[in-house]
């Protein structure tokens, strides 16, 4: 799996030849080595892919977003016949137990409110209500902490007025950037052979993918963190990039120093073991480090 995030945001021919993507616009040609890729946003419908770039990035396990008339992603890619994917793997998953999904959904919204309260102490805000919200969380969260949580948390980030529904540039760019978190949690489910629309709390029949949206609880406030310390108006092309390479920044995860794509990628495979009964205990541990590395550089085409 590779490194890069391409966003491809004018009019352009990508297509494939030998181990290359090659990028046609208006400015040139470039090429990036498929291996180097490890998502391809198409930010603009002016842009055409070939078929057999589709199937080269699939087989590499790119994920590939593409994006609507009005810049917002829409939908992505998802190989069939991913390497690891077998029979037992899916066996396993439809028997994951009750028990097992009921511990993990309790443990991921813990670290999502713990998260939260993180993000509110870094900008200085009270966090005694957040507290004792979290201080009532019970197995499986059957009372609903977390939306309870939510409903006291944004108000507190943003302002009292902020209400999450309300179409604002804030918003959009929440938004914005959990989709980019989505894909990159289904990324490396499909990749782990398992399926994205099983989950352990999500069930909706219109959601594709329910196991994805279950498993990326802990890092949305991430995205959170960095939108607030944001101050932008509409959601330009620089606050999309911004959310984009937010896949690149630094943060502790289970006390190691890693970028953010690195420990979703082990936090799913975490969850899966344990889910699987391949390990007993699990640990859910973000910390911010507000730093972005220089040498985590995106293409923006």
């Amino acid at each position: 799996m590779g490194w890069r995030s391409v966003i491809i945001t004018q009019h352009a021919k990508l297509s494939y030849s030998s181990r290359m993507m090659t990028v046609q616009t208006r400015d040139g040609i470039n090429q990036i080595p498929l291996e180097d890729i490890n998502l391809l946003l198409i930010n603009t419908t002016q842009a055409v892919i070939t078929s057999a770039l589709i199937s080269q990035l699939a087989k590499n396990e790119v994920k590939v977003i593409f994006s609507d008339d009005m810049h917002d992603p829409i939908c992505e890619t998802v190989g069939y016949y991913p390497s690891t994917r077998d029979i037992d793997l899916l066996e396993q998953q439809v028997s994951w137990t009750i028990s097992k999904k009921e511990t993990l959904w309790t443990k991921i919204v813990f670290a999502k409110i713990r998260n939260q309260i993180k993000v509110l102490l870094s900008y200085g805000q009270q966090v005694d209500e957040i507290h004792e919200e979290l201080e009532k969380l019970e197995m499986n969260d059957f009372t609903n902490r977390e939306a309870t949580v939510a409903r006291k948390y944004f108000p507190l980030l943003f302002d009292n007025s902020f209400v999450r529904r309300n179409n604002t540039p804030i918003n959009a760019a929440l938004n914005y950037g959990y989709s980019i978190l989505l894909s990159t949690v289904n990324q490396e489910v499909v990749s782990n052979g398992y399926l994205t629309y099983i989950g352990i709390h999500h069930h909706s029949d219109g959601n594709m993918f329910n196991l994805s949206s279950d498993l990326m609880e802990p890092f949305r406030p991430v995205i959170d963190y960095w939108v607030a310390g944001q101050k932008f108006y509409e959601l330009t092309p620089d606050v999309k990039y911004g959310l984009v390479e937010l896949l690149s920044l630094e943060i502790i995860f289970n006390n190691k120093k890693m970028l953010l794509k690195n420990a979703i990628c082990e936090h799913v495979r975490n969850c899966l073991n344990f889910l699987c009964g391949n390990s007993d205990e699990i640990n859910i541990e973000v910390e911010f480090t507000n730093e972005v590395p220089s040498y985590a550089i995106n293409d923006n085409v």
